[in-house]
């Protein structure tokens, strides 16, 4: 007969017993508990879904914004990217606008950053920066053919352009690079190589401020509401930096009127029906946006007409009037969202939710009774009367 163990020690009892029994519960909670995992960040060329008929706006109504943060533990994502383009002597406004934007929003949900430079960038830069992002961090030199002008500018034709304006006292009227910038971000960054898995991105300027807790993803609301373009301050542009664009723009549209939507937001950039440009435009160093639009025909098409023109680097064409004209034209009223709930700064202007509600939300910084929406410069109050607000 074999010899019975004997567990006489209380201590030794007590001991077995309190191991049975977290071995039950271990049992217990690989059986009944969901198996959660977070998905790696290595791979951005398949975007989150949010679930058909989820809204987590619990107790309040945002936008018809989803508030999604952590689902089931599991990171809801877009196909997207935050995007800066940044000189290396910018490091110190870059890291303070980075550091801001992941504490307001990107900390939750982990979306990639894409830094350009038309120079490499410094050991210095990547290290700074790289310390202060949740996701994946890239880094890339624009292609030379994507910055610089084409050979065939008229070089004596844009010099004596740059004098007369810097002579007129037109800001940036005699920079070259700054028309290298606008004419890139017009029609060249989306065809950078890092981009080429992303559909949407947030536009990042270093020295811009973010006021409010961004409380929902706004990727994942232009995705679920198939919008092509989102903006938070709209403005006059200087008329003398683009006297032959809107000309160029009738020229083009006149050629191919097929690319016109049907609900074309005509009367948000004219007020005689596309006869002139009023000069309204949302300002472009914020916009959140669908690169698949810039790709797609119509807007290739505009953007190789404007170029072949001369006029970015003749006069001083900017890239936020060239987006705007062509989405309030190609994508049309419905594609294009303000967003009212993020809070944001850029020299000088500031856009600050002006609803108490949203406001409070977003734990916001701002003073609303200063934002830039309702003042003389303002285009705001045309897009609140186009869409009946």
């Amino acid at each position: 007969m074999a010899p019975v163990m004997r567990l006489s020690h209380p201590f030794t009892i007590s001991a077995t017993i309190m191991f049975c029994l977290v071995f039950i519960a271990l049992l217990t909670l690989h059986a009944y508990s969901p198996i959660v995992t977070i998905p790696k960040l290595s791979s951005h060329t398949e975007g989150g879904k949010i679930p058909p008929g989820y809204n987590n706006n619990v107790g309040h109504d945002v936008s018809d914004v989803y508030d999604e943060v952590h689902v089931a533990g599991a990171v809801l994502r877009a196909n997207a990217t935050l995007l800066m383009l940044s000189r290396n002597s910018d490091i110190d406004a870059a890291v303070r606008t980075v550091k801001v934007l992941e504490d307001r929003f990107n900390r939750n949900y982990r979306y990639p950053w894409v830094f350009l430079n038309d120079q490499p960038f410094t050991e210095d830069f990547k290290r700074r920066v790289s310390i202060l992002t949740s996701g994946p961090v890239y880094f890339e030199k624009i292609l030379d053919e994507h910055w610089y002008h084409p050979k065939w500018i008229n070089e004596t034709l844009a010099q004596e352009g740059r004098r007369k304006m810097e002579e007129d006292g037109v800001i940036y009227g005699g920079s070259v690079s700054y028309r290298n910038m606008c004419r890139f971000n017009s029609g060249f960054f989306y065809r950078q190589p890092l981009l080429q898995n992303y559909k949407y991105y947030w536009r990042v300027e270093p020295g811009a401020h973010f006021h409010c807790d961004a409380n929902f993803d706004p990727f994942a609301f232009m995705q679920e509401n198939n919008k092509v373009y989102g903006f938070t301050i709209t403005l006059y542009e200087i008329e003398r930096t683009i006297e032959s664009l809107w000309s160029t723009v009738s020229n083009f549209i006149t050629e191919h009127p097929e690319f016109v939507s049907p609900n074309s937001a005509m009367d948000f950039i004219s007020d005689d029906e596309g006869e002139s440009y009023n000069l309204c435009h949302f300002w472009s160093n914020f916009e959140i946006a669908d690169m698949d639009f810039w790709r797609g025909p119509a807007y290739t098409a505009f953007f190789d007409y404007l170029e072949s023109s001369g006029g970015f680097y003749y006069e001083r064409w900017g890239d936020a009037p060239v987006h705007s004209i062509a989405a309030a034209l190609f994508g049309g009223t419905d594609r294009i969202h303000f967003f009212r709930e993020i809070g944001y700064e850029h020299f000088p202007a500031t856009h600050c939710p002006t609803e108490e509600e949203l406001w409070r939300l977003g734990r916001c910084t701002c003073d609303p009774t200063h934002s830039f929406d309702y003042e003389g410069e303002s285009c705001l109050w045309r897009w609140g009367s186009l869409i009946g607000q």
